[in-house]
């Protein structure tokens, strides 16, 4: 499962870097990048298609090493605290279930994950900074030291924790919904192919989920770690949240 999850999120996330830079650019940079599709233009425009793939790097290795832990971890603490409550009233009380073990397991997956976040971000935000993680990633340790790769942990779990919580507990419960009230047979009796597309459009209604609770958090991480000394309590208002 572990190694399911750091394929997956490895390579989708690696897969949107272009929409995530550009994002990232919107949240950081109002002023100049208006929309979507205004940021792709002005980016094309001055830095060429190759500037759409910047942070690809630490966006692999980082969101890599995210998923192993996150699935993985999963597992781990679904099992644990099952065997805590017993099997009657693991299931009875499996969506609070889902909801502990996956936030148990993004906590330790975002530490895995901060060092290449908040690399990315200043890739792909700052001008001039550094083009490439092996140009950014010892400029970032040189600027705040080790503090620096870890500044952003608070935002980052605000950010992550929900979003894994509601990722799973609604995953897991649409799923369930779906074989319940959708599926006209039983999932045993499903073939392979029925399976996986219950699991995508459970996966698809998650991650809508997703997005909505994770992006206030987002936007926050953004912002501190694209500017040097900015605290979260600035970053926090200078986001209009305070």
């Amino acid at each position: 499962c572990g190694i399911a999850g750091m394929l997956s999120c490895g390579i989708t996330h690696t897969a949107l870097v272009p929409i995530d830079l550009i994002k990232c650019r919107l949240q950081v940079k109002p002023q100049k990048y208006v929309n979507l599709i205004n940021g792709f233009k002005i980016t094309i425009a001055e830095e060429g298609l190759f500037g759409l793939t910047k942070g690809w790097a630490p966006t692999l290795i980082g969101y890599s090493l995210q998923g192993l832990g996150k699935f993985g971890f999963y597992e781990i603490f679904k099992n644990f605290y099952g065997g805590m409550l017993g099997e009657e009233n693991a299931y009875i009380y499996r969506t609070t279930l889902y909801l502990l073990a996956s936030a148990s397991a993004e906590l330790f997956a975002d530490i895995a994950l901060a060092p290449w976040e908040a690399t990315k971000v200043r890739i792909q935000t700052q001008d001039n900074w550094a083009s490439s993680l092996r140009q950014g990633l010892p400029k970032l340790y040189a600027e705040e030291g080790l503090w620096g790769f870890y500044k952003g942990m608070v935002p980052l779990w605000l950010r992550q924790i929900p979003y894994t919580m509601m990722k799973f507990a609604c995953f897991e419960r649409t799923i369930e919904a779906l074989y319940k009230y959708v599926i006209p047979k039983p999932r045993e009796q499903c073939t392979k192919s029925e399976q996986l597309g219950v699991t995508f459009i459970a996966g698809y209604i998650a991650g809508i989920f997703c997005a909505i609770v994770s992006h206030p958090a987002d936007t926050i991480v953004s912002k501190l770690n694209n500017e040097k000394g900015l605290s979260l309590f600035d970053a926090i208002r200078r986001v209009g949240f305070a």
